[in-house]
């Protein structure tokens, strides 16, 4: 399981890594990243919306499929790392392997676009 200190519950979190972190997204999920230069912290946040997903069983099981696949991945991400995954209505019945493939490839995307982004401001 996800370590609550590894939890993004900050709204202002939330905001800033969506507005100006990298993203990047396939057909289930979407990932926002970016890095906090304060901060040696990672953190999670997840967006599992009610016009997607409609049931709150649903958005729960998925919300508990992601915090788990995270938290195996958590040690992967480089310091200060401020991640939020949006989930679409693909994810609900889905695999936690398949989700964790799909979030494989979706990280190394956004975390690829997001070096890009800083080469170019040096």
């Amino acid at each position: 399981m996800l370590p609550r200190s590894n939890r993004m519950v900050n709204p202002a979190d939330f905001r800033l890594a969506i507005r100006s972190g990298s993203r990047a997204g396939q057909q289930r999920l979407i990932v926002h990243c970016r890095t906090d230069e304060e901060s040696d912290s990672r953190l999670v946040g997840f967006v599992v919306p009610k016009s997607q997903i409609k049931r709150a069983v649903g958005r729960n099981r998925v919300k508990r499929q992601l915090r788990h696949l995270m938290a195996d991945r958590l040690s992967a991400q480089p310091a200060g790392a401020r991640v939020v995954v949006r989930v679409k209505a693909d994810a609900l019945g889905v695999t936690s392997e398949q989700l964790g493939e799909e979030l494989d490839q979706v990280l190394a995307r956004a975390w690829k676009k997001w070096d890009r982004s800083l080469e170019g401001r040096a």
